[in-house]
């Protein structure tokens, strides 16, 4: 997906790894209270730059956080930089990259008034059934409904003699991949490495999450 319409056509485009925290608030300079998530955002370092004249597309992978026990394969992949990391991911650019194997990126490439994308794996709720999972209404609570309150009722014609493909049943939700997009960065810590987004991320405490972005404004996605 790509965004229509945004300010940042054409300037590169910025990213960074990071780990959620917690839910906090803060308030604007008119006295307006905002809902705020704090992601911790260690620095990360460039591990590989992918080409199109070897690898057929521009892109740079990054690592973040370090292994105190990587495995041989970690290992070697980035024996040149003498250390491992926990967390990699690529980013696809759109030319080729201005970056290095060994360049360090911080939070300081973000400011506050940005508006960023943010992707991470949902809480997993485990079975559930459709009043939860799906907002059914579920049965009526009285004259002779006695266990019908939360049950999905009716699946289809009989006459087919089959589960039609997609109904929507009960069961596994979340543990999903999401990405919340324009998110404003509402404060940047550059010491403590913490970036101060509105709203709320996907996961819960210490997920790893990405961010990319950094747009002028909000972006319209097609």
């Amino acid at each position: 997906m790509t965004p229509n319409g945004g300010s940042n056509r054409g300037k590169p485009m910025k990213f960074l790894l990071a780990t959620k925290l917690e839910m906090s608030q803060r308030f604007r300079e008119n006295g307006n209270v905002l809902p705020v998530t704090l992601l911790s955002v260690g620095p990360c370092t460039v591990t590989q730059v992918r080409t199109k004249e070897t690898d057929g597309y521009d892109a740079i992978q990054v690592g973040c956080g370090i292994d105190e026990k990587p495995n041989m394969p970690k290992k070697g992949h980035t024996k040149d930089l003498g250390t491992a990391f926990k967390m990699y991911k690529e980013f696809r650019l759109e030319g080729p990259s201005t970056y290095k194997v060994g360049d360090v990126i911080d939070a300081t490439q973000f400011i506050p008034g940005e508006f960023v994308d943010i992707m991470g794996i949902s809480k997993g709720k485990g079975f559930q059934g459709v009043v939860k999972r799906h907002h059914f209404r579920g049965g009526p609570a009285s004259h002779g409904h006695k266990d019908n309150l939360r049950m999905p009722g009716s699946i289809g014609s009989g006459g087919m003699q089959r589960v039609f493909k997609g109904l929507r049943m009960g069961g596994r939700m979340g543990g999903d991949q999401v990405t919340v997009k324009n998110l404003e960065v509402v404060e940047v810590d550059a010491a403590k490495g913490i970036i101060a987004v509105k709203g709320a991320v996907p996961g819960a405490y210490s997920t790893d999450l990405v961010i990319t972005g950094g747009y002028e404004k909000k972006q319209s996605w097609s």
